[in-house]
């Protein structure tokens, strides 16, 4: 695996200094659950009505606005499960890819990837990780932003099994 490095961290994404969030969305863009909600309740409105104003957007896709008054400048909305709740691994990868492509015009180093498809459990956290960290592996071998990504989980389930994929990629099985 290139140079990127990889972390996963327990935790509130809204709480991390890095240069961007990413987090679930859905087709309409409003963020009401999970970890875009406390993006929204820590960063402010203006971050969801920036959201709504771009989309809708269809699934395997992602925008970005401002990050209102979070530490991190931007925020990054991926549709990696559209509203019809379906696992589909190739959306899941097309909107960690999406979310991905906004690094290197922008600029960002350090990114904080919140649990995609995991939200209302549409994939199970060892399925989402596998397709999460292979996302990032195949853009770090085209790329060089950006350069950090950490997986931040709601769940020490979720966390457990994204170690688990990082350490696999690691050892290269």
């Amino acid at each position: 695996m290139p140079a990127i490095e990889i972390d996963v961290w327990l935790g509130d994404i809204a709480e991390l200094e890095v240069d961007a969030l990413v987090v679930p969305a859905n087709e309409s863009l409003f963020m009401t659950t999970g970890a875009a909600a406390s993006v929204k309740r820590r960063g402010g409105e203006e971050i969801e009505l920036a959201a709504i104003e771009q989309g809708p957007i269809p699934p395997g896709t992602a925008i970005v606005t401002q990050g209102g008054t979070l530490a991190a400048p931007y925020v990054i909305h991926a549709v990696a499960v559209g509203h019809d709740l379906q696992a589909d691994p190739a959306r899941l990868s097309s909107a960690t890819k999406a979310a991905l492509d906004l690094c290197t015009p922008m600029q960002l180093r350090r990114i904080a990837i919140a649990g995609l498809g995991t939200e209302r459990g549409t994939f199970a956290p060892e399925e989402a990780a596998r397709i999460l960290v292979a996302a990032v592996r195949d853009h770090a071998d085209a790329h060089d932003l950006p350069e950090s990504v950490v997986f931040v989980l709601a769940t020490p389930t979720e966390a457990r099994a994204f170690a688990h994929a990082v350490e696999l990629e690691r050892a290269g099985t």
